[in-house]
């Protein structure tokens, strides 16, 4: 268990994180580095998810039941749009298909739309523990 004063050091921690993650994303893609990028966007949104997560007293190392939370606790109850579930799902579907996969490749216009989204994620998860 993480103390009070940890906790909200490590939440503002993995807030920085994320938001560090968009610039270094953004650098990926401007030198064409696109599986890499999507590694990234994904996650720059699993730090920001993470500080919401500890920020609620939710602890886990596992990816799928991290989002399986943030579905249960903010997507179905309304507390977020949609579409941010859909991003996150869509991130972490790319995330392991360029890491896993064989020959995978990205087109650059598609990568700008996932990093334009994480953009927009990080915003929505800062907001909700701001």
């Amino acid at each position: 268990m993480i103390e009070d004063i940890d906790r909200d050091a490590l939440v503002k921690y993995r807030l920085n994180q994320a938001t560090e993650t968009i610039e270094l994303a953004k650098f990926l893609v401007k030198n064409d580095k696109l599986v890499i990028a999507v590694n990234r966007i994904y996650y720059g949104m699993y730090y920001a998810l993470t500080a919401l997560a500890l920020k609620n007293s939710f602890e886990t190392s596992k990816h799928g039941q991290l989002i399986g939370w943030f579905n249960k606790e903010f997507i179905s109850t309304n507390k977020v749009d949609p579409k941010f579930g859909k991003i996150l799902r869509n991130a972490f579907q790319n995330r392991t298909k360029g890491d896993y996969d064989a020959f995978v490749n990205f087109e650059n216009v598609e990568v700008e739309i996932m990093l334009s989204e994480m953009s927009c994620f990080i915003e929505e998860i800062e907001q909700l523990i701001l």
